[in-house]
This record gives structure tokens, C-alpha cells and sequence, in this order.
């Protein structure tokens, strides 16, 4: 490692940096370096950052590992100037976040963080990471000058269905994946109606985020169910083969909500949940990624070969659960899964439905005692919606819909502000 002081005596040999309020903080970061990149790496501050970046040395970095916990989040503005100037000089930026909320996280990411990995960090991700920032960019080829004409015809076809328009730019939105980790958990719930408060986020003056549901529960998906939405034979199409897919494959997939939400629906026959290879989910969440702001996935209870394709994804990953015994019995069968396949079991934020009320103190110790001997820690408590729960799924309408005064509606449209915050001023 090369410390502060050392810098400028071995320019030459560094190719990247640690960037941190303290890096001794994040020792498991600085064990990863020594191992991928020897004696060619410098920590800095955030400040001896933005200094050295308009240094000519800073011209051979190759990337920069920007760690930052929760105490950083007083200082986003710093943060993201600290990664635009990086990105002026075409340096890469990879995001080690420790306890940092998921605003913060869509922040920085937005602000153009190229790779996230949390911390603790996961065996050999920083490596990955790494790896896949030393890639060299594809090269971009101009377009025919014969697709403004196809584009004229397509334009002037009218729509039958209200399927999803192409954006015109890549996004790099935010993938947050729930599961449910029983029956009747309201992970769907969950999803619909955080989707919906998501797209409504940000006010009436601002320029609304594009949100994208992707329903992959293969057999039993109801996404479609809950907002009224035919399912489509072209999404079996599209599972049988990624590999074709392109824009208009992928937007033609979709059904829109009020030209708000736009959901790849589950699959109109029972499907077995292995018809879809890890590379395929990895390349549909990629190409909604690059046209959405927010993409979020709802996955079936069962683990399958590419639940570890959707959890190394994921920037958030709710993992919903009840006050009962089920539910601690398979957060712990989960726990252990994860854990022996070295699997970052920490990213999971866990999302306690039907919540015990503030006034309920034996509820709230039980809800203690459970993340205790579980040893996990409870993200976020939703309280009990009620019969207009089931009503609103049952009407193919989001709470905000039916019933905006429910207090579950209430706690999601906290947590979709939460998430959305500072939204409008990233906006270019």
C-alpha cells in the first residue's frame, strides 16, 4: 500500500486508489488491494482526491475504490464531486458502501459510480469488480442513416397495447430485488406498490422516474393480477431466447400501467423455473437497467440456479417475513444457504410485514427477540394493511389508488420517498 505521505514518490507505479474518510475502517477493502494490485495503490482522503485528480499523474489511474458508511452521508455533494472528477479523466469508479441507505446508494450511483459492491465485502467481488472496470468499453458504431425512416413507419403504426417506449439513453437504474421468504409475506404487495409510489415520486413539476417490474416467479407471478394486466405470450418468447434480444424485442415485452409502470409479467402457462439460465436473467436485468431508473424484481419463494445472479445484482435486496415461526425458520434455512456457498448474506434488508402497532410493546419485544436469535436486523417494519389489501389486488389497483389513507400505503410511500430523495437534483 502507499500511503499519503508516499505518493508522489511512486507516481509512477500507482494504478489505483482507495478514497475514504478512513480506510483503516474498511480493513478488508485494504486486503482485497494488496492482493489485486501489490505496491500499485494509494489511499486518499476526499479532499486529497479532488486535489490529486487534477494532478497529471491522476491521468494513469485505472480505477478508484470510493468507500464510504453511513457517517459519509452527510457529505453526498463532496462525495459526488469526488466521483465526476474522476470520471472526467475517464477513470473508473467502483462504490464499497457500508450501511448506507438506499437513497445515498442511488445517489452516488447516479452520479456515475461505475460498480457497487457492499461491505463486508464478498469473497473474490472486488476482484470481479475490477475485472470487469479493466474491460475496454465496446465500441459504438453510428447507425444507418436508413433507420430515421424505419423509425418514421414505427412512429406512425398506431399502438395496440400500452407497451413500454425505448429510452433514448442508457440509465444505469437501480435494481432492487424482493422475496419472500414465505407465503403471504406481501412481497408482491411490496413490490406493486412501491413501484407505483416510486414512479410518482419527486412531485408534479419534476420530471418523473421510469420504473420497471420484472416478475420473475415463472409459475405463480401475479404482478399482473395485482395492476390488471394481461400476460403476454411474447414474455415466454423472450425467456426462450436472450440472446436475440434487442431494444424493441425487450419494450415490445412489456405492459405498461398508466404509462407510469411498465412490467415484464409472468409468463401466461406454468413454466418450470429453470427455463431461464443465469445468463439470461443477467441480460434482461442489464437491458432493464439501461432503459429504467429503477427496476424491481419479484421472485419467486424458491432458491434456483439464478437466485445468485439476481442477489449479485441487486443494489437492495428486501427480504420480507412475518412474525411467525415459518418465517424464522426459513430466514434461518436461507441464512445457512447463502452462508455456505459464501454468498453475501449481510445485503438482505429485512422487511417485517404486518408489524406490531408502536403501542404494542409485548409485539415489539417479540419482534426483538426474533431478529436476536436470528442475528439479523430488522430494516423496516410494515404495519397491517388490512382487508383493503387484499381489495386493492383483488381491483388491480396500487393502495395509492384505492385506499391512500392505509397506513401500509403510509410506510411505502416513506420508503419510495426515501429511496427517491434527492432524485430531482441529479437530473442533468
Amino acid at each position: 500500500m502507499t500511503s499519503n505521505d508516499q505518493s508522489s514518490a511512486h507516481d509512477d507505479a500507482i494504478l489505483a486508489c482507495t478514497i475514504s474518510r478512513d480506510v483503516q475502517n474498511f480493513d478488508l477493502l485494504i486486503e482485497d488491494m494488496e492482493v489485486i494490485m501489490g505496491e500499485a495503490w494509494g489511499d486518499l482522503g476526499f479532499d486529497d482526491a479532488l486535489a490529486y485528480f487534477k494532478q497529471p499523474e491522476a491521468a494513469k489511474l485505472e480505477f478508484v475504490a470510493m468507500a464510504v458508511d453511513h457517517e459519509d452521508e452527510q457529505d453526498l455533494i463532496k462525495l459526488g464531486k469526488v466521483i465526476a472528477a474522476a470520471k472526467e479523466l475517464l477513470v473508473k469508479v467502483i462504490l464499497i458502501t457500508d450501511e448506507v441507505t438506499p437513497a445515498a446508494l442511488h445517489q452516488l450511483l447516479r452520479q456515475g459510480a461505475d460498480e457497487f459492491v457492499p461491505y463486508p465485502l464478498p469473497e473474490g467481488e472486488l476482484k470481479a469488480a475490477v475485472a470487469r472496470v479493466r474491460t475496454p468499453d465496446p465500441v459504438v458504431l453510428e447507425s444507418a442513416p436508413t433507420a430515421a425512416p424505419a423509425q418514421a413507419e414505427a412512429a406512425e403504426a398506431p399502438a395496440a397495447e400500452p407497451v413500454a417506449a425505448k429510452s433514448k439513453h442508457d440509465r444505469e437504474g437501480v435494481v432492487m430485488a424482493i422475496q419472500g421468504l414465505a407465503g403471504g409475506t406481501g412481497g408482491t404487495t411490496l413490490a406493486v406498490n412501491l413501484a407505483w409510489e416510486l414512479a410518482n415520486a419527486g412531485g408534479k413539476k419534476a420530471t418523473p422516474p421510469r420504473v420497471c417490474i420484472l416478475d420473475l416467479d415463472l409459475q405463480f407471478g401475479s404482478v399482473s393480477t395485482y395492476l390488471d394486466l394481461p400476460r403476454r405470450e411474447t414474455v415466454y418468447e423472450l425467456l426462450s431466447d436472450t440472446e436475440s434480444m434487442d431494444d424493441d424485442i425487450f419494450a415490445q415485452a412489456l405492459m405498461g400501467y398508466e404509462e407510469k409502470v411498465f412490467v415484464l409479467t409472468a409468463p401466461a402457462d406454468l413454466l418450470p423455473l429453470d427455463l431461464a439460465e443465469p445468463e439470461d436473467i443477467q441480460r434482461i436485468i442489464d437491458m432493464a437497467r439501461k432503459h429504467y431508473d429503477y427496476v424491481i424484481i419479484d421472485l419467486p419463494k424458491t432458491l434456483v440456479q439464478w437466485s445468485e445472479t439476481v442477489l449479485t445484482a441487486a443494489h437492495v435486496y428486501f427480504a420480507t417475513l412475518e412474525l411467525d415461526m415459518r418465517s424464522a425458520q426459513n430466514t434461518l434455512r436461507l441464512k445457512r444457504a447463502l452462508q455456505s456457498e459464501g454468498l453475501p448474506f449481510e445485503k438482505l434488508r429485512f422487511v417485517l410485514n404486518r408489524a406490531p402497532k408502536f403501542t404494542d410493546l409485548n409485539g415489539k419485544s417479540r419482534v426483538k427477540r426474533l431478529a436476536d436469535s436470528l442475528d439479523i436486523k430488522i430494516d423496516i417494519q410494515l404495519p397491517d394493511g388490512g382487508k383493503q389489501v387484499t381489495q386493492s389486488g383483488d381491483h388491480g389497483e396500487p393502495l395509492a389508488k384505492s385506499a391512500a389513507k392505509n397506513p401500509l400505503r403510509k410506510e411505502i410511500a416513506k420508503l419510495a420517498t426515501s429511496l427517491h430523495k434527492l432524485g430531482a437534483d441529479e437530473k442533468p
